[in-house]
């Protein structure tokens, strides 16, 4: 049943990046276009592509639009080298004629790094939200076999971030939460939006959470 939610789950994150991608062009001029049959492989070339990303974890969160022929990245990154890998790995799809990589690079901090440890341990420790984290625990559980110090979940949590699939993604800049991914239920999402906003540390919460089988609520800025 847990790996069936996670598949679920899983589906649904490919279908809010798939209904950006008409946001991210509304306003952008026309030009040379793809055909049907090659904007759905393109597609899903790229988000087989920027789901394999081993270093894109439950702190960052990646989108994309399309413009005539070039591919537009945008969301968040909390370390430079996710930024760079998600350009190099869509470039060479065949019939992409340029990338614009529009993804936001977050600031390094102490601060940020200890208020992604206190909300990711305020949202997965909570009974009705453990089914959005394969490691369905705490921040110490996720880390690996031992876990970490407090030193560690204090401060170089953006370096070394928790393992495994999180529906949910955590996406924290100068003291102020997002949260973005996709939940089974309207009730799921006001739950992890509470839990977030009782960590300490945390300015205020965005909740962006989309709920599955509805419209995106919004995109990366």
């Amino acid at each position: 049943m847990a790996r069936l939610t996670s598949t679920r789950l899983a589906v649904a994150f490919l279908a809010l990046t798939i209904s950006a991608t008409p946001l991210l062009a509304q306003d952008m001029q026309p030009g040379p276009t793809w055909s049907q049959e090659d904007t759905l492989r393109i597609v899903k070339e790229v988000q087989k592509r920027l789901g394999g990303l081993t270093n894109y974890s439950v702190f960052d969160w990646i989108t994309f639009g399309i413009q005539g022929k070039t591919l537009i990245l945008k969301g968040y990154a909390s370390r430079p080298t996710l930024k760079d890998e998600a350009g190099r790995v869509v470039k060479d799809i065949p019939g992409i004629a340029s990338v614009q990589n529009e993804i936001e690079v977050l600031p390094l901090s102490p601060m940020d790094d200890r208020i992604r440890a206190a909300v990711y341990n305020r949202i997965y420790t909570q009974p009705a939200l453990s089914k959005y984290n394969a490691n369905a625990g705490s921040l110490a559980r996720a880390m690996g076999p031992g876990g970490r110090s407090f030193g560690l979940m204090a401060g170089g949590i953006t370096n070394n971030p928790p393992i495994g699939y999180h529906a949910i993604h955590i996406i924290v800049k100068n003291g102020h939460v997002s949260l973005y991914g996709v939940v089974l239920n309207q009730g799921d999402a006001a739950i992890a939006g509470m839990q977030a906003n009782s960590a300490p540390g945390a300015f205020s919460v965005d909740n962006n959470l989309v709920v599955q089988g509805s419209t995106s609520k919004s995109g990366a800025k």
